[in-house]
């Protein structure tokens, strides 16, 4: 059995890397010149399908292209089944189906929440330092882009989206409402809604810029004092997600055959699969209360 499961790992892994090298002697030299050229033009919107959405899945977290190491994770999925098959059988392998692309997209989610918060964190500066280059005579997509350029990461990596676009010919307003779309986040919303009021009636963009900075400090106290009052249900459902699993490890720590031996048996593994099914549909059913909260 150990050695048709080896086998059959080496069979994907020549087959892998045959379409890699073959993937890679098929990209020519004009694609690759149409590649950079497709560099320089302004970000299309996205499209949505399946493979574009992880694609603005991946961006948005700061992750790169999801194709560029496509055959890597494609082959350790493989071997996760293989290897879920090896030690539980169906059980394991439907677990090596389901659970390594639920991982990745929890991993995304948080990757992504962490970045968009400290660009929200990095906002208020970068407002400050175009309203101070307001009022020092500059235009307002001069003090914008000296002000991005003068921000931190992730920040700044995240609005060369918006350099791009300004300089291919696309307005300030324009290029600030798609990265808030991008990102899909209220106070970005914010921004570029100030813009294009700005842009298209007039009217005093460092008070507007003012205004705006106050905001969204306004905001994020609010969410700060939203968290305090909330820790104690975030407390309680972290404690019932992890409660099973503790007491699961309990038990293999000190009478793994208690439940090996619901395992052997038929009616004690159908007990099993549904514990760890509905566990799984409780973790999502807390984690969704949570995020709404």
């Amino acid at each position: 059995m150990i050695g048709l499961l080896l086998t059959l790992i080496c069979l994907l892994l020549l087959g892998l890397s045959g379409w890699m090298f073959y993937h890679g002697v098929r990209k020519t030299e004009r694609e690759r010149v149409l590649q950079r050229l497709a560099q320089g033009q302004p970000d299309p919107a996205p499209q949505r399908s399946s493979w574009s959405g992880l694609e603005r899945a991946f961006a948005r977290a700061g992750l790169g292209q999801p194709g560029e190491r496509l055959g890597l994770w494609l082959a350790g999925w493989a071997m996760l089944m293989l290897l879920g098959y090896w030690l539980a059988q169906w059980f394991g392998l439907l677990a090596g189906i389901f659970l390594p692309p639920l991982l990745v997209r929890l991993y995304i989610s948080w990757l992504y929440q962490r970045r968009l918060k400290r660009m929200i964190e990095q906002l208020p500066p970068l407002l400050d330092h175009s309203v101070r280059s307001l009022k020092s005579g500059r235009t307002l997509a001069d003090a914008v882009l000296g002000a991005i350029d003068s921000s931190n990461d992730p920040l700044k990596g995240a609005m060369g989206r918006i350099q791009r676009n300004v300089q291919l010919g696309v307005n300030l307003p324009e290029a600030v409402s798609d990265f808030a779309e991008f990102y899909e986040q209220d106070e970005l919303r914010m921004f570029a809604l100030g813009l294009k009021v700005n842009h298209r009636y007039g009217g005093n963009a460092s008070e507007l810029l003012e205004n705006l900075i106050k905001l969204i400090r306004e905001r994020e106290q609010g969410a700060r004092q939203l968290s305090a009052m909330t820790g104690e249900t975030r407390m309680t459902a972290w404690v019932l997600g992890l409660l099973p699993l503790l007491l699961v490890g309990y038990f293999m720590l000190t009478n793994p055959g208690y439940m090996l031996g619901m395992w052997h048996d038929s009616g004690g593994q159908k007990m099993l699969i549904a514990a760890v099914a509905l566990q799984v549909f409780g973790c999502l059913a807390l984690w969704r209360m949570l995020r709404s909260i």
